[in-house]
Formats: structure tokens, C-alpha cells, sequence
């Protein structure tokens, strides 16, 4: 069969239920229109190298997105010589179909990795990103709480950094409690890792602040704790999150929008867990100051009780009653003078006019000799020719009173 009628039967166009293609025909199509590619560089993360003899095999997995292919090299090449997992690499692959497994597959023609000042120049393109997104503002950074109920923990299983944190807060404060998650802190699935247990600790009601801890690394042990996914949820996680990484050059990204930076896991522990020894010594002085506050507070009474009490008034409470009492004992004898003197007036008064009055009274008219004459009526004669002779007579004498009849 010519090549026009292999391509005419090979065509789309002539397959149907009733025309199925071969399994060999598909494999030969899919080699034949992956060929067309020709070579490409490709760019992304080293993950499961490993060596079986001479040939080479890994994975390369997306900067950004959930991608990954497989890349293989046959022979010793010096370029796949130690490359470690998370290595950044700019891979020139010709990519073929392995009719047999059914497999495309990705020859590696060259390798070059990826410099250190481009991976520096996108994590400081991505922190400018978070810092225009207010992500990295102190204003949004949540306080650390000063004795938490309950630490969340993420960290490498058995790592030197979850130890630290464990033995250090328990040696300051024997009671804290601890929710340990354990992750793999770098390379393969890291970042989706500690994602999720983010997203889980943060969920728990008793979580009070989540440490993410490290002891440190290389610059490309920590690219994981640049990840923006990582770091965009620790930004937007409810829960104070303490980035403990303590790799103080080239900082990672975690490290700007954590609540806290710590700069050792050892420091992490010191700020979710106050020193016992040193609370109490504080209680102490606390409590020694409230006393001689105290004290002094009662002795500047007692003092200014003393006082008051030393004043007069309160010496003798009756010096005041009685320098009244004499005011009163002489304005008393005052009111009994002038009583008495106004009396003494009032009865020489009343002397003079009784011996005035008694000196006007006809008895002293009669005490002189004189009578006064009345008829039996009572009537007063005072003219003798009133008398008719025979009338019946009363007279009134000093001393006495008589009848008469008129001659």
C-alpha cells in the first residue's frame, strides 16, 4: 500500500464503528503527530530522580500549576548528575510515543538549571504582589495570644524543629497542649501537605495559633514556604500563624505574611508559652507591690486618723459643748438680772400707784372721820336738804356701817 493510501486510511475522516482502527494504528498516529513537535525547552521542578544504571529518570513538575510530565535520559549525561528533588530546571526534551506501554515519553537532549537569581527575582516579584495586596500589612498581622489553650503544630515527622518547639514550651509551661500534625517540609507534595494542615488546625475550635516550624535549610530546602497557594493560605487563615522557618537570609515569603516570625523554633516556643518560673517571680513582685501599697495606703490613714484624733475637738469631744454651756450660764444669769430688775421696777410701780390709789380712796376719807350717807336704797346724800325728816338713814364709817333716822 502506498503512503497516499496508508495516510487516506489513517485519516479521522474514514473511522467509524464499522472501520475501527487498530490499536497499532493509533500508537502510529500519536508517534507521528508527537514527532511533528520537534524539540522544546521546558521549564519546571525535579521531583523522584533516580538512576537505574546509565539511564536517568524523573519527573518535572509546574512552577505554578498541578502538571507534571516524565523526562528520562539514556546513557551518562553530565547534567543529570546531582540534581536533588525541587531543583528548578530548564530541560530541552524531544518528546516521542512508546507504541509498546502506550506511553509518551520525554528525552532529555539538554538541562540547564535554573539560577539562583531568577528564583530570587520571582520570589521578590511575588512578595511585591503580596505586599500591593495588603498581605503583608502589620495592621492585618492578629495578635499571639499569651497562654493559648490549645498549639497547633506543623512540622517534619521526628524533625530537630518539632522537638525544639515541644521540649522548649513544656519546659516554660509544663501544661500547654499541643495538636501536632506532621508534613514533609520540602520537595514532593510539601506545599498541598501543609496546606491542608493548615486549613485543618485552623478549622479547630480549640486551636488558638498554629506554628509551622523548620530548623533551617538551604535556600533550596525552603522554597516550599514561598509557594504562594502555601502562603496565600496562611494569610487567610482565622488562626495567628507563627512562622518558625529560621533561615534569617533570603527569608522565605511565609515569613511576611506570618503573624509572627520567629527565628528559631526554640523562639516559636518562647512566644506561644510564657516561663512559668519567670510568672511566678512576676506574680511575686506583682503581689509584694500590691502589698506595700496596701501598707502604705493603711499607715497614711492610721496617720491622719492620729491626726484627727489629736485635734481638740476630737481630744475632749465636750470643749466645744462646754464653752457654749458658759455662754449660755452667763447669757442665762443676763436674762435672770434683767428679769429681776424688771420686776424690781415693776413692783415699785405697782407700790406707788397702791399708794396712790389707797390715798384716793374714800375709806381714807372715812379713816379721817368722815361717814357717807345713804338712803335705804343706797342712794348718797351729798346735800343735807335732800333729807326729808323721818327718812331712814345708812352710814357708812370707817370702820363699820350703822342706821339712823333723819330729825
Amino acid at each position: 500500500m502506498s503512503e497516499e493510501l496508508k495516510a487516506e486510511a489513517a485519516s479521522p475522516a474514514n473511522n467509524s464503528f464499522e472501520n475501527p482502527w487498530p490499536v497499532a494504528q493509533l500508537s502510529e498516529n500519536l508517534v507521528a503527530y508527537i514527532r511533528r513537535l520537534g524539540t522544546v525547552w521546558i521549564e519546571g521542578e525535579i521531583t523522584k530522580p533516580s538512576m537505574k544504571g546509565t539511564s536517568f529518570f524523573a519527573e518535572l513538575r509546574d512552577l505554578r500549576e498541578e502538571a507534571m510530565v516524565a523526562i528520562h535520559s539514556f546513557g551518562s549525561a553530565a547534567y543529570t548528575k546531582d540534581l536533588n528533588t525541587g531543583d528548578r530546571v530548564a530541560v530541552l526534551v524531544k518528546p516521542d510515543f512508546w507504541k509498546k506501554a502506550g506511553k509518551i515519553s520525554m528525552q532529555i537532549l539538554d538541562l540547564r538549571k535554573v539560577g539562583l537569581g531568577e528564583l530570587l527575582e520571582r520570589i521578590q516579584r511575588l512578595r511585591e504582589k503580596l505586599v500591593a495586596e495588603g498581605l503583608t500589612d502589620p495592621a492585618r498581622k492578629q495578635p499571639i495570644p499569651f497562654l493559648p489553650n490549645c498549639v497547633g503544630l506543623i512540622t517534619g515527622k521526628d524533625s530537630d524543629a518539632e522537638k525544639d518547639v515541644l521540649q522548649n514550651a513544656k519546659l516554660r509551661w509544663p501544661d500547654i497542649k499541643f495538636r501536632v500534625i506532621n508534613t514533609k517540609v520540602q520537595g514532593d507534595d510539601s506545599a498541598p501537605q501543609i496546606i491542608a494542615a493548615i486549613e485543618k488546625l485552623d478549622a479547630d475550635p480549640e486551636v488558638d495559633v498554629i506554628v509551622i516550624a523548620r530548623g533551617g535549610g538551604g535556600f533550596g530546602d525552603l522554597l516550599v514556604f514561598s509557594d504562594e497557594k502555601l502562603v496565600r493560605a496562611a494569610a487567610n487563615a482565622k488562626t495567628p500563624i507563627i512562622s518558625a522557618i529560621g533561615h534569617d537570609a533570603d527569608r522565605p515569603l511565609l515569613d511576611d505574611v506570618a503573624d509572627f516570625r520567629a527565628s528559631t523554633p526554640t523562639d516559636a516556643a518562647k512566644k506561644i508559652a510564657p516561663d512559668v518560673t519567670d510568672e511566678r517571680q512576676r506574680l511575686d513582685q506583682l503581689l509584694g507591690r500590691a502589698f506595700n501599697r496596701i501598707v502604705q495606703f493603711v499607715g497614711a490613714q492610721l496617720d491622719l486618723l492620729a491626726q484627727l484624733r489629736s485635734r481638740p475637738a476630737l481630744a475632749n469631744p465636750y470643749t466645744f459643748i462646754e464653752v457654749h454651756e458658759q455662754e449660755i450660764a452667763d447669757l442665762v444669769d443676763e436674762a435672770r438680772g434683767s428679769i429681776e430688775l424688771m420686776l424690781e421696777r415693776e413692783c415699785n410701780k405697782v407700790e406707788t400707784l397702791r399708794k396712790v390709789a389707797i390715798s384716793l380712796s374714800p375709806q381714807s376719807t372715812l379713816d379721817r372721820g368722815y361717814s357717807v350717807v345713804r338712803d335705804a336704797d343706797g342712794h348718797v346724800f351729798t346735800d343735807a336738804s335732800q333729807i326729808q325728816t323721818g327718812t331712814k338713814l345708812k352710814l357708812r364709817l370707817a370702820k363699820g356701817e350703822t342706821s339712823a333716822t333723819a330729825d
